[in-house]
């Protein structure tokens, strides 16, 4: 079989594993929010573990990256996290009191955090013949398949019996199904690294001034993007949408965020950082829209949601593997998603502070942070044309 051939094969086995893990933890994480409330969470605690397990979920990646770099135990590292990340969701049904569910809710978020690295370094190779923004975009969007029917299964059992418990307990299934998916792809290709032809490094000691830069950028976008599980204790808390109802517009969001994600892999490959910066004007109206406007107001909101998510997701990830020489890509990955991490879990708790103080006030940061975030793309949008003159 041809690389590019077997290339493709891997991150669709790849993209398999990520719908059946999607379909687990983010049908979960569409009610989260709202089931922290009822057993007894206010907003500050929702954005605290929300940030919390995003906070965790991010900055062991610096660790669990370095590690896949130095040991280049890719697929065990992969195994583990994924074994952990699923299996933390089915154990929500177990749990009658907060801080226990939140205990469960980080867990999760620390088996994503040891798989992630090693998991987008494998890819990262898969993807060089192919396109990083197109290879992972169709990651992405596979993933976000997932992402889709989640919520999607989540709405039809509580639909059925409007029980939280039950819902993340048959989420069990999906979780099983990635692992068995992801055994196959590991007998198939125990060393991904061969599916990308060797180069000679341009860099090969420390990170660019254009990574550290953009990086910046990212945790840019990260502060200023409130969680969904925020965005749907709102949505509950102020009645705009019915409890078994709140995961459906988890599910458009996150099938937004699949379609985008093709569309703008297949657009950074060819236009490269300006990519970033017409998915951030897009997408910085989500938070006004969400969390001022009415019933219109929120399903739209999502709907930008969903396509900032999709950015983030694929093309952030993608600019990576251009950023970084191949034999240091673990490491730029963990790096990348702590700073992301660490953004992100500073911008939800502030977020979730301001929620309970000033809506008002939240919005206002939100798209601040946004906004700074498109000017440091735009100065990096400019430096890739003149790079390609």
């Amino acid at each position: 079989m041809k690389t590019l051939s077997r290339s493709v094969l891997f991150v669709v086995l790849l993209g398999l594993v990520s719908l059946c893990a999607d379909m687990t933890y983010e049908g979960a994480r569409s009610i989260t929010g709202p089931f922290l409330g009822t057993l007894g969470a206010s907003g500050a605690v929702v954005g605290f573990v929300s940030g919390l397990g995003e906070l965790v979920g991010y900055v062991l990646r610096l660790a669990s990256g370095y590690l896949s770099d130095r040991t280049r135990r890719y697929w065990l590292l992969t195994f583990t996290g994924y074994t952990v990340n699923l299996l933390a969701v089915p154990l929500l049904a177990l749990t009658g009191h907060w801080l226990l569910a939140s205990t469960l809710i980080v867990v999760e978020r620390l088996g994503k955090a040891i798989r992630t690295p090693a998991r987008d370094a494998m890819l990262s190779h898969a993807t060089k013949q192919m396109g990083h923004g197109w290879g992972f975009g169709l990651h992405e969007a596979m993933d976000q398949i997932g992402a889709v029917l989640g919520p999607l299964i989540v709405f039809a059992t509580l639909s059925f019996r409007n029980d939280y418990r039950t819902g993340f307990a048959v989420l069990l299934v999906p979780a099983l199904l990635a692992l068995i998916t992801l055994t196959i792809a590991r007998s198939l290709f125990p060393r991904p690294q061969d599916l990308e032809m060797k180069t000679v490094a341009l860099q090969t000691q420390g990170f660019t001034p254009t990574y550290w830069l953009y990086l910046g950028a990212v945790g840019l976008v990260a502060a200023g993007y409130a969680d969904f599980p925020l965005m749907a204790y709102h949505f509950g808390k102020t009645g705009l949408v019915s409890s078994s109802h709140i995961a459906l517009f988890y599910a458009l969001a996150m099938g937004v965020d699949a379609v985008g994600a093709l569309a703008l892999g297949r657009l950074f490959d060819r236009i490269g950082f300006a990519t970033l910066v017409l998915a951030t004007l897009i997408s910085a109206g989500f938070a006004p829209l969400a969390f001022l406007g009415g019933f219109f107001g929120a399903v739209t909101g999502a709907i930008l949601w969903g396509i900032g998510m999709s950015a983030q997701e694929s093309v952030m990830r993608a600019a990576v593997a251009r950023l970084i020489p191949s034999d240091r890509r673990g490491t730029g990955y963990g790096v990348f998603h702590t700073g992301y991490g660490l953004a992100w879990f500073a911008g939800s708790a502030l977020m979730g502070w301001l929620y309970d103080r000033s809506v008002m006030g939240l919005v206002v940061f939100s798209v601040l942070a946004q906004m700074a975030a498109l000017v440091v793309f735009i100065v990096l949008a400019r430096g890739h044309n003149r790079h390609l003159a």
